[in-house]
């Protein structure tokens, strides 16, 4: 993947801050990736044990390392700062092809709140600076992510198998893009 000047960190949103994630937010990621509600469509759909949680991590800074401004940040509420979730812009290749998706995750406690709506929305405004496309991969029964991916103006492109999961892949093409929730 190219790299392009789409650093995340320390973006700011009406209620959110992005900023990378420390050794110190494993207690944070570790909640969020034993919840089964909260896993429940991210990848196999099973909580992690320490030793997932912990590669999970390691995977975060790699993206950060080898992608450079790209990959998954904690989202921070600003009012008190709180952790609310995570969400990025995260390199993926699918079916062959190199592709951007936004990706947001947010703790269960902090559901219906529309911080996923707000970070995606961000995320597609900085992201359209630089690139006529970015995804969205939401598997097909996650009503929620898909209502999100659709507030901020993507559509539903195909479904596909990834990881023997039945995936939505929602698309934003920034040559027509209307603009969907603009912050």
């Amino acid at each position: 993947m190219k790299s392009m000047n789409l650093f995340v960190e320390g973006m700011k949103t009406e209620r959110l801050t992005f900023r990378k994630y420390e050794d110190a937010d494993f207690p944070f990621l570790f909640s969020m990736l034993t919840d089964p509600e909260t896993v429940r469509f991210i990848g196999d759909g099973r909580v992690k044990g320490v030793k997932g949680a912990t590669d999970f991590l390691q995977w975060i800074y790699r993206t950060y390392n080898v992608f450079d401004g790209y990959g998954l940040h904690v989202l921070v509420r600003k009012s008190d700062g709180m952790k609310v979730g995570h969400a990025g812009l995260v390199p993926k290749f699918i079916e062959g092809k190199e592709e951007l998706e936004v990706g947001y995750w947010i703790g269960r406690e902090y559901w219906g709140r529309g911080y996923a709506t707000e970070a995606a929305a961000a995320l597609l405004k900085h992201g359209k600076r630089e690139r006529g496309r970015l995804v969205s991969l939401i598997q097909c029964g996650n009503t929620a992510s898909q209502r999100v991916a659709e507030k901020v103006g993507m559509g539903k492109e195909k479904c596909v198998v990834l990881d023997g999961k039945d995936v939505w892949i929602y698309t934003a093409s920034f040559k027509d893009f209307k603009g969907g929730v603009v912050l």
